[in-house]
């Protein structure tokens, strides 16, 4: 029995995990979904967020094979910054955005660092 194969083709959402104003301009952009089986395609974070359930929800977007990009607030992928520098898979691609109250530090963002690598702008 072979594993059937994912093209892009069937990688039709955006995942997300922020706060809740990215979170909310996010759905209220169109990209929420819930599947039958009740599983979101965002994660709210906040203060009382442990960040085990970031690291769970993060390892379950990667995973997802319906899922084309992963937004996340830079300041959340700090929380979990190991487990975010070992994804190297090219789908779901990674984001690392900036929120309302945590503007976007290109010296953190562990994508750009591979791109800047390759090109040798180290």
């Amino acid at each position: 029995m072979t594993t059937p194969t994912v093209s892009a083709k069937d990688r039709v959402l955006l995942a997300a995990i922020g706060d809740e104003d990215t979170i909310t301009g996010l759905l209220l952009a169109g990209i929420g979904n819930v599947d039958n089986k009740q599983k979101k395609n965002f994660l709210v974070v906040d203060s009382k967020t442990q960040v085990s359930t970031i690291e769970a929800a993060f390892q379950d977007f990667t995973e997802r094979k319906d899922i084309a990009i992963l937004l996340i607030n830079q300041h959340l992928a700090e929380k979990i910054r190991p487990t975010v520098d070992r994804y190297e898979q090219a789908f779901p691609a990674l984001l690392e955005i900036p929120s309302k109250d945590h503007p976007y530090d290109p010296s953190k963002d562990s994508i750009l660092k591979r791109v800047q690598k390759l090109f040798g702008d180290t």
